[in-house]
């Protein structure tokens, strides 16, 4: 009896191949490095038990990291085993198997098929649609309407170049739309559908605004036929909430977890993705696209040391990589290698200098440069080669806040809205812009909206405590609730401690900023950092604890501020004479207001 190894090697050869008929080049591909990933294997497979497919992942683990030092590799997992899991375990279940499209009729027209599919390669849309005009079989109504939603989209985007604006925003459609979906909604009323025309529905059902009726039709799609990534691809850009995504009704097929793991990245649901990302790596183990994933969500989870370990491990099994780079260059960008972006840029433009994710990285290099003209200029090809590349929208206006052109940063943003409206960073980008142009009303609403996306993000409620502490506002009350909820979010900077300190002094409440600064105090000594801050701290528990009468507190922050040079070092030799006097029961002179 085969094992379940033998049979995903099996369904992903097929997959692929049929794939690659239908020219659904980028899901082919998909199939084709996930195969490569799926080695014959005598014993039980990885996903028919927990325990299998927890040794299985030790292993990819150790392979990944020769050096050891794994972050997540010893991470407890609440919730137990994979039975406890919202959605399909990998562990213990029974898949339905994978059906097979039925290709009817294909006989008959089989060279017009052949014809009308060369036409299509060559990016000639309309010739291969006119060769298949009188064609009913499904294989031939699928590649015939294909064709023409791609000549409606090839002519869409000759239309935006004709009337783009500086950003190249129009209102331009794909006129092909209407008919299309008059015959694709009659081909599924009749049941005359397969599971690509389906695919091709639900893409035109999208397209027109009508979401939840190309939801469903989506979904019928991948429970027909589980193999085109492109429709999981779609169904997932459609999930916009937990909620959609529970409520879908998908077959126990196991690329149902393939999706769940890339929608729970998607969803910001980090640990539920790198959970099924683990478990799904002990099956495919050589597997570059789930490596990739396992170190986005490591970089969405601020693990950066982490996913920049894996990246190079991509990198040095496959050196002319392009996929997924990008987001190791906002990886390298957030380290400020300089170096490591450097060699990536060079390398990705001598493999393929035309592609979005080259043109990216090397924007990424230029920005850190800090020669932001040209990073605009390179964002702007990335965008040229895909409209709707999400992070070239965003970064751009990252780089026009730099170049202070406020109007081109707001359409920036608003494009990256548009395209995807979870995109944290630029709710957070307009944030910034509407608080530099003194619209703090505005400014909390975008801020409001980005912390929502990413409530655990210390960064994002750090912006919105600034903005409430600003002096149109001065709402110090709303500011201490946004820093509370920034220190419990992992505030690697330390800012939240700090200023929740200050504001508490502010307000008169003496024993809150000193629990604060003591905090701060602690932080700052574990990451041997010495600076302003630790001054400050000192010297107000210093005088804190002098003025409660704990003098021997204050003597010991006293004296560790003589180690300063400055007028803190004179204040506390003042502090420490006085509390000498009072120690000696002489009576005292209010040393502390000269001291001030």
């Amino acid at each position: 009896m085969a094992s379940a190894k033998e049979t995903y090697r099996a369904e992903l050869r097929s997959a692929a191949r049929q794939l690659g008929e239908r020219c659904l080049y980028s899901a082919a591909k998909w199939a084709a490095e996930l195969l490569v990933g799926v080695e014959p294997d005598a014993a039980p497979a990885g996903m028919d038990s927990p325990s299998s497919s927890s040794a299985a992942s030790a292993g990819r683990l150790l392979h990944l990291h020769r050096s050891g030092g794994s972050s997540f590799r010893h991470r407890p997992r609440h919730g137990g085993g994979p039975g406890s899991e919202a959605g399909t375990p990998l562990g213990g279940v029974s898949y339905v198997s994978t059906p097979i499209p039925d290709d009817d009729a294909f006989d008959s027209g089989g060279d017009k098929y052949l014809l009308a599919k060369t036409y299509f390669d060559c990016r000639e849309y309309r010739r291969a649609a006119h060769v298949l005009q009188n064609q009913v079989g499904r294989k031939a109504v699928f590649l015939r309407c294909y064709a023409l939603y791609m000549a409606g989209e090839k002519r869409k985007e000759a239309e935006m170049i004709e009337l783009e604006g500086s950003l190249g925003k129009s209102n331009a459609v794909n006129q092909e739309l209407v008919a299309l979906e008059r015959e694709l909604s009659t081909h599924r009323r009749t049941g005359s559908i397969d599971s690509f025309g389906l695919y091709l529905y639900g893409l035109v059902l999208r397209d027109k605004g009508c979401e939840g009726l190309a939801r469903t039709v989506l979904v019928e799609s991948v429970n027909s036929y589980p193999w085109n990534w492109s429709a999981w691809s779609e169904l997932q850009s459609l999930c916009t909430s937990s909620d959609i995504l529970n409520n879908l009704n998908l077959k126990n097929h196991w690329m149902k977890d393939f999706f769940l793991a890339s929608t729970y990245l998607e969803l910001k649901m980090h640990e539920d993705a790198l959970k099924r990302y683990e478990r799904l790596m002990g099956v495919f183990r050589c597997s570059g696209y789930i490596q990739a994933q396992i170190a986005t969500v490591q970089y969405s989870m601020r693990d950066l040391d982490e996913a920049e370990m894996i990246f190079e491990e991509l990198l040095r099994t496959d050196p002319f990589r392009v996929d997924s780079m990008d987001i190791y260059s906002n990886l390298l960008y957030a380290k400020e290698s300089l170096t490591a972006l450097s060699f990536l840029a060079h390398r990705v433009f001598l493999t393929d200098k035309y592609r979005p994710e080259s043109c990216c990285i090397i924007a990424n290099y230029y920005s850190l440069k800090g020669q932001h003209e040209k990073s605009v200029l390179y964002f702007q090809r990335a965008l040229k080669l895909n409209r709707k590349y999400l992070s070239a929208w965003t970064l751009m206006g990252h780089e026009y806040v730099e170049l202070k052109n406020t109007p081109a940063a707001i359409d920036a943003y608003r494009r990256a809205v548009d395209i995807n409206p979870r995109d944290f960073r630029a709710w957070y980008g307009l944030g910034q812009i509407y608080e530099m142009m003194g619209m703090p009303f505005y400014a909390l609403y975008y801020f409001r909206k980005s912390s929502h996306l990413q409530p655990n993000d210390a960064r994002l409620w750090i912006a919105m405590a600034q903005c409430y502490e600003s002096d149109p506002l001065q709402m110090i009350e709303e500011a201490i609730k946004c820093y509370e909820r920034a220190a419990k979010s992992n505030d690697t900077e330390g800012i939240a401690l700090h200023q929740l300190a200050k504001l508490h002094n502010v307000l008169g409440q003496s024993e809150e900023a000193a629990i604060y600064y003591k905090e701060d105090l602690k932080r700052m000594e574990v990451e041997e950092r010495q600076g302003q801050n630790y001054v400050e701290a000192l010297l107000f528990l210093a005088k804190h604890y002098k003025s409660i009468g704990s003098f021997e507190e204050a003597e010991h922050y006293c004296t560790r501020l003589l180690d300063y040079t400055g007028p803190e070092k004179e204040t506390a030799k003042n502090m420490l004479q006085g509390i000498k006097r009072l120690q000696s029961g002489f009576p005292s002179m209010d040393i502390d207001h000269f001291a001030l």
